[in-house]
Order: C-alpha cells, then structure tokens, then sequence
C-alpha cells in the first residue's frame, strides 16, 4: 500500500514541474508525462501548466473551458490550450478539483 500525499502537496509538484518545463524554453509533446495535459494560462501573459487528464471530466474545469471556446475557438495563439483567466483563478479551481 503506498502513501497518499496531500492534495496540496501533490499540486505543488505538477505545477512546479510545469514552471521548470516552461523555463527550459518551447515545449514539446515529449516533456508532457502521460496522462497529463499542457494548458497555457493567463489574460495577457501566459503561463504554462500541466494538468492531470481526469480534470477534463470535471464540471469547473469543463466552465474554463468553455471559456476558452468562447474566447478562442479552436485558434490557439499559443499552439495549445490556452484558458483565459488570471493564473491565480486557475490555481485556485485546480487546487479545489484536487481535493475532490
């Protein structure tokens, strides 16, 4: 039996994982881990983001990106998803769907 870390905890990894990748300059599909998904964030300046996939079937997650939809269409400035809103707005609703 394996040890649960924190939820918090947990997200503090993905996200400090996501600020390393981003400093190593332009992304590729080989440095998102599987079952991840890399999402742009921000209103004006973007931050990159990984995301576990399982946030694609939760109804807050599926609210930001109906927002990209709205905003965006299926024309990504960033050549990925990218979710228009303020990083801590995204921070907060991931660090919830953590929890849940």
């Amino acid at each position: 039996m394996g040890i649960r870390l924190p939820d918090f905890i947990l997200a503090k990894q993905i996200l400090r994982q996501s600020a390393l990748t981003a400093k190593k300059g332009a992304s590729t599909s080989l440095d998102v881990p599987k079952g991840f998904l890399a999402v742009y964030v921000g209103e004006t300046q973007r931050k990159r983001f990984l995301v576990p996939v399982s946030y694609l079937n939760q109804p807050l997650f599926q609210d930001l990106l109906s927002r990209a939809e709205e905003e965006f269409g299926f024309n990504h400035p960033m050549g990925g998803l990218t979710i228009p809103c303020e990083e801590n707005t995204f921070i907060d609703i991931t660090s919830r769907l953590e929890r849940s």
